[in-house]
């Protein structure tokens, strides 16, 4: 950063205003959880992927966008991150789950997640970067099943 605060990108754009552009405009949903499981950040992305615009989501719980049958798993392991301050999960490790979108339709979305501390190392929430992989999933599983029917009727 020079004397007059400004990054390294160029001249008019700080790094705050760098920042705040990169994580709201993203095309990919960044959202961002706190220690309870309550949405405090949400992108435009994780608009157009979830559908629930960002008054709807700021505050509630992510169970707006975990399928039912997953939760138990899901707080499960969201609590002992928070307790713990680990995660199973390795750094840019790639995750894939079923998520909600508003409609209650099914999506299929990769992930992965930075966890975050106070000052002293304590978690106080956990952010995600997701982008919906729903064309990819269905197409890889039609490939299966075409696979498995080839290699059905030449046995």
């Amino acid at each position: 950063m020079n004397h007059d605060g400004e990054a390294a990108f160029g001249a008019g754009l700080d790094t705050e205003r760098f920042c705040r552009t990169l994580a709201q405009d993203a095309p990919d949903a960044m959202v961002y959880a706190d220690a309870e499981g309550r949405i405090r950040f949400w992108n435009r992305g994780a608009s157009r992927v979830f559908g629930f615009d960002e008054a709807e989501a700021l505050g509630h719980s992510l169970d707006i966008i975990i399928p039912a049958r997953l939760r138990a798993r899901h707080w499960a392991g969201y609590a002992q991150t928070m307790r713990t301050g680990r995660t199973r999960y390795g750094e840019g490790d790639v995750l894939a789950v079923p998520a909600l979108r508003k409609d209650g339709s099914e999506i299929s979305v990769e992930f992965t997640v930075l966890p975050f501390h106070d000052e002293h190392g304590a978690m106080v929430g956990i952010a995600a970067i997701l982008r919906d992989v729903t064309k990819r999933f269905e197409e890889t599983k039609a490939m299966r099943r075409e696979l498995a029917a080839l290699r059905e009727s030449a046995a």
